[in-house]
């Protein structure tokens, strides 16, 4: 965490430590993985741990703008396509190229947690997956991301698993 801990409430600084944890646990599954190891996918679902790290951070960057912009900046998605390969390695990505800019996003993320007013709240966007008139706070969006870095992180937990019989988080 980049930020003081001197400096945060213990809101602030509970929020940071349990995301922290979570992320730890989804960067440890890609642990001594070759990029084709991350990017394979040797369950039944479509899902690689390397897909996961991706998704986890293009979800992250989006609602941390979503937190300073609101509902614009949910928009984005130019298709299935790019839909889809959220959730995989494209040719060109690395392992440590998925790592690297996690950890930027976490950076950024770990900011506005520290420094936004955590009662700030935007309308969503329309879709139909969201409820129709809800707004949320960066208090929940904070929890939102904390919510599917764990989710995430046991995904890739047994997908590791599968891999190579590496345990992450038991």
């Amino acid at each position: 965490m980049s930020v003081s801990a001197k400096t945060l409430t213990r809101e602030r600084a509970d929020l940071l430590e349990t995301l922290a944890k979570h992320r730890h646990f989804l960067r440890f599954t890609a642990q001594g993985l070759t990029d084709e190891q991350a990017a394979a996918t040797p369950t039944v679902s479509a899902l690689s741990v390397g897909g996961l790290i991706k998704h986890v951070t293009l979800t992250e960057r989006q609602w941390a703008r979503f937190a300073v912009e609101g509902a614009s900046a949910m928009s984005g998605a130019d298709g299935e396509n790019d839909w889809a390969d959220g959730f995989r390695m494209v040719p060109g990505e690395t392992v440590e190229s998925l790592l690297k800019a996690y950890e930027e996003v976490a950076r950024h993320t770990d900011e506005l947690v520290a420094t936004l007013d955590l009662d700030t709240a935007h309308p969503l966007p329309e879709a139909p997956w969201f409820e129709q008139g809800a707004t949320w706070s960066v208090r929940r969006v904070a929890l939102h991301i904390i919510a599917e870095t764990s989710q995430h992180a046991g995904h890739a937990d047994i997908i590791r698993e599968t891999l190579d019989g590496q345990k992450t988080m038991g």
